[in-house]
C-alpha cells in the first residue's frame, strides 16, 4: 500500500515539480538569452503522455486476457514446487546425518582417499560462506533500512526510500547507491531542499555502515578483494539478474580460496 501510494502521489506531482524546475532554470539563465528560449521552447502535454500511457496499457489488455490462462498456470506450478521443496528441504534436514554418512560412503568407496578428503572440503568452505555471506548481508540490509527510516521519517517517502536501500543494499557494493539514486529522485520532486538532506544522511550512513556494522555483521566471510567483488556482481547481473548478483559474490570467494591455496601450494613445492 505504501508503495502504491508512493508512485501515485510521485506521478500527480511529477509535471509540477518539472514546471518549477523550468522557471528556476529560466531565472538562473536569465543573462544567457539564448539558454531561456530553449528552455521555454521545452513544452510536455503530460495530460497526452499520460492518455498514451494508458492506451499502451489498453491495448496491450487483449493479449493480457487472451495468456491470463497461462499465467496462472504458471503461478500455480511454481506455488507446487516452492511446496515441494521445503518438503524436500525438511526432508533432508531431517535425515541430515544419515544422509551425511551415506554421501561420505559412496565419496570414499569411488574416490581416492584425498579426492574425497579434498570434495569434502570445498562442500564445507562453500557452505561456510554463502551461509555467513547470505545471512549477513539479509541482516546488514535490514539494519541499514531501520537506520535510514529512523533518520528520515520526517522526509518524503521516507519509509518507501528506506525500502529500497534496504533492498538493493542485498547487493554488494553497488546497490546501496542504486538505492541512493532512486530515493534522492523521488524526493526530489517534493523537496528539493531536502533530497540535498538526503544525500548527506546518506553519505553519513554510508560511512558508518561501510566501516562498523558491515565489517562486524558480514565480517571477512566473503574474504575478496574489491575489484573480484565488483566483477562478481556485474557478471552476476550479466548472467542471472539480482539473483546472480548475490550468489556469484560467495561463489566467486570459493573459487578465489580454491585459487590461493593452490598456487601456494604448487610455490612450496617448487621451493619458491
Amino acid at each position: 500500500p505504501e508503495m502504491s501510494k508512493t508512485i501515485t502521489m510521485f506521478a500527480e506531482k511529477l509535471p509540477s515539480a518539472m514546471d518549477d524546475i523550468q522557471r528556476k532554470a529560466i531565472k538562473l539563465m536569465k543573462d544567457q538569452p539564448e539558454i531561456v528560449d530553449k528552455i521555454k521552447s521545452i513544452n510536455i502535454n503530460w495530460d497526452a503522455l499520460i492518455s498514451n500511457v494508458v492506451g499502451i496499457v489498453k491495448n496491450g489488455g487483449s493479449s493480457v486476457l487472451s495468456s491470463t490462462f497461462s499465467i496462472a498456470s504458471s503461478v500455480v506450478g511454481a506455488v507446487v514446487d516452492v511446496l515441494v521443496g521445503l518438503f524436500f528441504a525438511c526432508y533432508i534436514l531431517a535425515q541430515k546425518e544419515t544422509l551425511e554418512k551415506q554421501v561420505k560412503g559412496v565419496l570414499y568407496a569411488v574416490f581416492r582417499e584425498e579426492k574425497a578428503d579434498r570434495f569434502i572440503q570445498t562442500c564445507v568452505l562453500a557452505d561456510k560462506t554463502f551461509s555467513k555471506f547470505i545471512s549477513g548481508q539479509c541482516l546488514e540490509a535490514c539494519i541499514l533500512g531501520l537506520m535510514f527510516f529512523i533518520t528520515i521519517f520526517r522526509i518524503p517517502y521516507a519509509l518507501t526510500v528506506s525500502i529500497i536501500i534496504a533492498v538493493f543494499a542485498l547487493i554488494p557494493v553497488v546497490g546501496a547507491f542504486v538505492g541512493c539514486f532512486a530515493g534522492t529522485i523521488m524526493i526530489l520532486v517534493e523537496d528539493p531542499k531536502r533530497a540535498i538532506v538526503f544525500l548527506i544522511i546518506f553519505v553519513v550512513l554510508q560511512q558508518i555502515e561501510g566501516n562498523f556494522i558491515y565489517p562486524h555483521v558480514v565480517g571477512g566471510s566473503v574474504g575478496l578483494p574489491s575489484i573480484w567483488v565488483l566483477v562478481a556482481v556485474m557478471l552476476g547481473g550479466d548472467m542471472l539478474g539480482i539473483l546472480g548478483m548475490l550468489i556469484f559474490v560467495p561463489l566467486f570467494s570459493v573459487l578465489y580460496a580454491m585459487s590461493e591455496e593452490y598456487v601456494v601450494k604448487r610455490l612450496r613445492d617448487k621451493g619458491i
